[in-house]
């Protein structure tokens, strides 16, 4: 039996060897490692938060083809989140660094694929951290102040500038989004246990929250869950415009579950703060995925029960959701403690949302990818985290909200540019693997790889569809802004200017005298 000071032993060589894995790819152990198994697991696991986009975003799923549309496209979508997670996971495996899919796509697709890679990855997860928290700010006034202290902030939304949402709103995610900022620049000792926190949370109030629906509805129907209703257009509340076509209805359903389970590359991103990265970072990967669609389809069911008549409900569109919360038929002290939880469970998703989203911004700009990066790169000593990194996070999410207030327009974006930065290195890996790709980590999909990378490659290109079709036109001004403005930069600056990541064996050797010199300043101002 292994004593505690073998077991200390062991952990001090895996992290020895953590250590070595990525001065192998040019980079120094800048960041602390304190994250185990559950904890970089629960990272990815509280951005899903079924909490979060299982409950602001299920009129998605119910007001375009009622049960079916929720329940079918949930599993569809969750299927194909475990798709592109695993191949994700192989790449993680290989290569475990906090540049995730940057760092990938630039290895196995070349600098210039890894530098548009980075502006989309970065783009969908600043949407994660604004939708989250816009969401955080309707939940909270929905159900804290609407349903437990029974305050009317219908007009809020009225108040100037009413293109951001009104004032309120604005006050709300900026406050909500600093919090956030400063839990994180406080280090991720204090964070991890807040996302693990966040972890168990998640589970519980799910797991309490289906079966107080399934208990207190007077008449459950299991037919529902499969019956098709056309809800589109004003049926819908007008979540989505009018269409005969039940494909159509479908394919827009599906932002449903894509929007929820995603941000999981989360895991990759505090992959040089996880301890065993090569292992831990692909279970947590492919663990949140398999748990969210779980949990998710359970809750997704519990909700099209509870509802007893589908047409009325459908007609709340945006409502939906606040409506059968707030018909919870539980002891009022139960109900409260859920509603709060639930809050609760959004504002950490976003919290790690800024976690993950910091960690990008800090490596990309530890290969100069982003203007000023000298500062962005910077690792403060006694916290061990990215503070100006995670404030520019902040910063950006809180602008993005500015630009864009409605919710169902960040979630779709947030979906989008996420799944197209997912794509894009297991695209690379495509063409890569057994070729230029020789080196694997301990998870490996073997005759797998290729045909699960086709399909999130196609599936990618389906999402982009969707996410582009009314009611979120407005994501095309998005798209078509982005590609241009990477092209400018691109062709006018970057091209010559961005170093990328040390790949060659040369480069990454001209990096030993740094990452010994940055490991040693890090040593003394601990000392």
């Amino acid at each position: 039996m292994a004593t505690e000071g073998d077991q200390e032993v062991l952990e001090q060589d895996i992290l020895a060897a953590d250590a070595a894995a990525l001065h192998k790819m040019g980079y120094a152990q800048e960041l602390s490692r304190r994250m185990h198994g559950f904890s970089n697991f629960a990272v990815s696991f509280s951005i899903i938060c079924i909490l979060a986009g299982g409950i602001t975003s299920f009129q998605t799923g119910f007001c375009t083809g009622g049960g079916f549309t929720t329940i079918i496209g949930w599993v569809v979508g969750a299927i194909f989140a475990m798709i592109v997670g695993s191949s994700m996971a192989q790449i993680a495996s290989a290569y475990p660094t906090a540049g995730g899919l940057y760092h990938w796509s630039s290895i196995l697709g070349g600098r210039g694929w890894g530098w548009v890679t980075a502006w989309f990855n970065l783009l969908g997860l600043i949407f994660v951290v604004a939708s989250v928290n816009v969401g955080v700010y309707l939940l909270f006034t929905g159900l804290i102040l609407g349903d437990i202290f029974h305050i009317n902030t219908s007009a809020w939304a009225n108040f100037w500038p009413s293109w951001a949402g009104g004032w309120p709103q604005v006050l709300a995610v900026t406050i909500i989004t600093g919090a956030q900022g400063l839990l994180n620049h406080f280090g991720i000792r204090l964070t991890t246990k807040l996302i693990d926190f966040s972890g168990y949370l998640i589970l519980v109030v799910a797991a309490i929250l289906t079966l107080s629906l399934l208990g207190t509805t007077p008449h459950l129907d299991v037919s529902a869950l499969l019956a098709f209703h056309n809800f589109s257009g004003n049926a819908g509340g007008g979540i989505v415009p009018h269409s005969e076509s039940h494909l159509y209805i479908f394919l827009l359903a599906l932002l449903y579950p894509l929007y929820t389970i995603t941000g999981f590359d989360g895991s990759a991103h505090t992959s040089e703060e996880t301890v065993d990265a090569r292992r831990n970072v692909p279970r947590g990967i492919l663990n949140a995925i398999f748990w969210s669609g779980i949990f998710g389809l359970a809750m997704a069911g519990a909700f099209v029960l509870s509802i007893q008549d589908p047409a009325k409900a459908a007609s709340a569109g945006g409502n939906i959701s606040f409506n059968i919360l707030g018909g919870l038929a539980v002891p009022t002290p139960l109900k409260d403690a859920l509603l709060i939880a639930i809050v609760l469970s959004n504002f950490l998703c976003a919290l790690a949302g800024v976690t993950s989203t910091s960690r990008m911004i800090y490596a990309f700009s530890r290969d100069g990818g982003l203007p000023f990066h000298n500062l962005w790169r910077r690792v403060d000593h006694k916290h061990r985290s990215p503070v100006p990194a995670i404030w520019l996070t902040a910063g950006l999410s809180v602008i993005v909200t500015l630009y864009s207030s409605a919710f169902w327009t960040l979630a779709a974006g947030c979906a989008m540019f996420l799944y197209i930065s997912y794509a894009m290195p297991t695209l690379a890996g495509l063409f890569a693997e057994g070729k230029s790709w020789t080196e694997f980590g301990p998870f490996r999909l073997g005759a797998f790889s290729k045909p699960l990378a086709v399909l999130t490659v196609l599936g990618a290109v389906v999402i982009v569809y969707i996410g582009t079709r009314p009611p979120n036109a407005q994501l095309v001004d998005y798209l078509v802004g982005l590609l241009v403005i990477l092209a400018v930069l691109w062709f006018g600056v970057a091209r010559t200017r961005f170093p990328g990541p040390p790949i060659t064996a040369g480069e990454i050797a001209a990096r030993a005298a740094e990452i010994a010199a940055e490991e040693k300043a890090l040593e003394s101002a601990v000392d």
